[in-house]
Order: structure tokens, then sequence, then C-alpha cells
């Protein structure tokens, strides 16, 4: 039998080299550094972002930066949505606050950013409006390169303790079944309630008759 070896299939055409990556790093640096002088001395890292919890059961304990802040947030903060993008925070029109916590957490966020900024004035030779800097605030001033305000993820540790005896005797696999035995039951239950109710003076009767005498 001859064998038919397929070894002839001019395999370096199809070689993919990435020999051009250490140069690819050098020139995404050299954007960074000419955006950041762009864009002095607004921080360098792009606007503010809001806290959020991230999608779903399996990830919403984590939090993570949003896409903007809500007028809800902006307006708790004392700002509207023109005036707060003219300052470096960035505005979602489409996304909503379901609880308190998330408006009070991101509504302190901002007048945390607002306390620390140095409003630069939109027009030198014209008089400073209320919240601009003086020529010495900003002599001062230096421009932000890291993540403006960044999101740390809070972490909740418990100190190591002895179990207390209701914790020991607690079965999850019973509470779990009784769980489930009421959710069969509940209809069962409630008409057994209800005749009961209706016929209250039957279940009076049968109470109060008098166990029947054994013979010997």
């Amino acid at each position: 039998m001859i064998p038919n070896g397929h070894f002839h299939k001019d395999w370096q055409r199809f070689v993919k080299t990435w020999f051009n990556q250490p140069a690819r790093k050098l020139r995404r640096k050299q954007n960074r550094i000419k955006k950041a002088r762009s864009i002095a001395p607004r921080p360098a890292a792009g606007p503010l972002r809001p806290v959020v919890r991230c999608p779903t059961v399996r990830y919403h304990t984590k939090v993570r930066a949003g896409r903007g802040f809500t007028l809800q947030e902006l307006k708790a903060a004392g700002l509207n949505s023109a005036f707060a993008r003219s300052i470096g925070i960035s505005v979602d029109y489409r996304r909503r606050n379901k609880s308190v916590e998330s408006l009070q957490l991101n509504a302190q966020r901002l007048k945390e950013y607002r306390s620390k900024l140095i409003l630069f004035p939109q027009h030198n030779k014209k008089k400073l409006r209320a919240g601009e800097a003086g020529e010495e605030e900003r002599k001062v001033a230096s421009q932000l390169m890291g993540k403006v305000l960044p999101i740390h993820q809070a972490t909740l540790r418990t100190k190591a303790r002895v179990p207390t005896e209701d914790e020991k005797k607690f079965s999850a696999f019973t509470i779990l079944r009784k769980a489930r035995a009421d959710a069969r039951l509940v209809g069962i239950r409630a008409k057994r309630a209800k005749d009961a109710a209706e016929n209250s003076e039957d279940v009076t009767k049968a109470a109060t008759k008098e166990p029947k005498k054994s013979k010997k």
C-alpha cells in the first residue's frame, strides 16, 4: 500500500507573526501622552463615572463604573445635566435608580468630586462667576493622570466565633422541606380554615362531646 501524505501545503504563507507588537505598545503610550496634553488640565482618564452593580444574581455583589449619572442623582447633588457634562461628569439619560442606596451613594460621589474640583474660568478677561477658581488656585492645579475617584470593592470580613446552640441544631434540609410543604398545602389549609369558620357550631359540638367509655 502506497501512503498518500499531504506534506506540500506551503504552510509558511499562513503563519501569523506579531513583530509589530512592541512598536504598537510605544505608539499607544505616545497617543495617551498626546491626548493628556490636549485635554489638560482636565483628568487624563476621562470623565467621572458612577458606581453601579453588575447585572444578574451571580455578579450583583460586585460594583463597577457605570456609563453615566442619572438625572435624579444630578438633582440630588444640585447639578443640571448641561453643567455636569461641562465640568467632566458623564450623564446617562437611560439609567434609572431602583434603590435609595445607589441614589445616595452616587449623589455623595458627585458632591465629593465637586468639592475637590478646581474649576477654570470660561473667559479669562471677564469677571469670575460663582464656583470658578481664582488665579492662585489655578497655579496650584495639576492634571490627574489616574482614574477619577477610583471604585473599590467593599469587603466584609466576619470574625471567627463559636456557633450557638440554635445554629448547631439548624437543618437547611428540614427548613426547605417545610417550605415546600407549606407552599403545596396552602390551598387545602385555606379551605379547611374557611370551612371551620362557616361551620363553627359543628366544630364546637364535636369538641364538647364526651369520649366513649371502653367496654371491659
